[in-house]
């Protein structure tokens, strides 16, 4: 599998899959290209080894490509988004919005009553698209990315294994609009939580 960037076709296809060893090369060109600091491979291995049911991680694949990924850890019943990047060229083609329904619809499978993130305090466009997901801030961790010394926000989705949140995924699964070119793998619960809307 190449780790090379896919170019973004016109009409893209997804494949969302639990994240594996063999995706980390991947995993790791997207890190190093959107995080002044990202995760090392020791860190993804070291996750990866986790219990499966105390983390999620998954990957967006593409024509053969990883263009993005997300993950999250479980501390008791609260789901801690713990990473979501996406491969510059496929920026702001619902990419990051794709991996969040599967991700917090896995996380709501496993037992997640709430779900909390920490996100820099200059990414606006990540913040609304948390907002989107009825996320909330709750607060700031000031100097939180040590490498720049920029703050963190601190948002919160509460109540999240209720009807009226997984309204709020269905509704944005369908505004997404591209349902007939993604595909949930099999393995992951999300993917029989989408097929009972």
């Amino acid at each position: 599998m190449s780790s090379q960037p896919a170019a973004v076709p016109a009409e893209p296809t997804l494949r969302i899959v639990p994240m594996r060893r063999r995706h980390l090369r991947s995993v790791l060109r997207i890190e190093a290209e959107v995080y002044p600091r990202p995760w090392t491979l020791g860190l993804y291995l070291g996750e990866l080894a986790l219990p499966e049911q105390r983390r999620v991680y998954l990957v967006a694949r593409s024509g053969g490509h990883v263009v993005g990924h997300a993950g999250l850890m479980f501390a008791a019943d609260d789901g801690h988004v713990t990473t979501v990047a996406v491969d510059p060229p496929w920026q702001r083609h619902g990419v990051a919005a794709r991996l969040l329904v599967v991700l917090l619809r896995e996380a709501i499978a496993r037992g997640a009553s709430a779900l909390t993130l920490e996100v820099r305090a200059a990414n606006q466009p990540a913040q609304a698209l948390y907002r989107r997901f009825g996320f909330v801030e709750a607060g700031v961790r000031k100097g939180y990315y040590a490498e720049t010394e920029e703050d963190a926000v601190i948002m919160w989705a509460e109540d999240v294994g209720g009807d009226d949140y997984r309204r709020l995924l269905d509704r944005i699964d369908v505004e997404l609009g591209d349902a007939d070119r993604v595909t949930v793998d099999e393995s992951l619960a999300a993917a029989q939580m989408a097929g009972r809307r």
